[in-house]
């Protein structure tokens, strides 16, 4: 069953999503269905789409969801885990990454607060697993400005992520250190309030040529 058709057809705990995401879910995590597989979601909403991954990803997948709030406790079930704590408290973040293992699979659906997606992003990427995918959901916040966002405003995760195109492609100019991310960053895709990484190490561009060149 699609995604687009398992949320139609839910019946369960809420899932608040907007539409145009389920598409997008399914092109990058698709590789990921019946696989062994540990998925961080921060943010557990009505505790829907902890159960809408688990139907997804299939029998083998664990989820691990992650709020603030106490009560999400009750979303837990048979392959589903909660755990509560700030998703900008690095030392928390550690303990899951302990307790887990390096997530595979991270959704970032949690305060939308600009400095909590940075913190996450820049301590959670780097233990992602090295064939992983990070998303960043819901960036139509990073221009409210009550949120720490605004239009070109320095601390706003889109105007990282614009810093983040030009690390992934360090190796090509001197004005740019290359570092991890760019090591360990196959593709960036940027979509209407996401952005998905996409884990993958590579170390050098090599152009390759096949067949006759064209005579003059």
């Amino acid at each position: 069953m699609s995604l687009w058709a398992d949320f139609q057809n839910n019946t369960g705990r809420l899932i608040h999503k907007p539409k145009h995401y389920l598409p997008i879910y399914e092109r990058h995590l698709a590789r990921f269905v019946n696989q062994t597989v540990t998925l961080f979601e921060i943010g557990c909403g009505h505790g829907g789409s902890v159960a809408m991954w688990k139907r997804f990803l299939g029998p083998n997948a664990r989820i691990v969801g992650i709020d603030i709030r106490e009560e999400c406790s009750a979303f837990e079930e048979d392959q589903v885990f909660i755990r509560i704590g700030s998703q900008a408290d690095t030392r928390f973040l550690g303990k899951l990454v302990s307790e887990f293992g390096q997530p595979d699979i991270v959704i970032d659906d949690g305060s939308h607060q600009m400095s909590h997606i940075r913190a996450t992003f820049d301590f959670l990427y780097p233990k992602t697993n090295q064939r992983g995918v990070y998303i960043v959901e819901d960036l139509n916040f990073a221009y409210n400005p009550n949120l720490g966002g605004g239009y070109r405003e320095p601390r706003s995760f889109i105007e990282y992520s614009k810093e983040l195109i030009d690390r992934l492609h360090a190796r090509y100019t001197e004005e740019v250190a290359e570092d991890e991310f760019t090591r360990t960053t196959l593709s960036m895709h940027v979509y209407d309030s996401m952005i998905i990484f996409e884990r993958g190490r590579h170390d050098t561009t090599v152009h390759q040529h096949r067949g006759r060149q064209p005579s003059k």
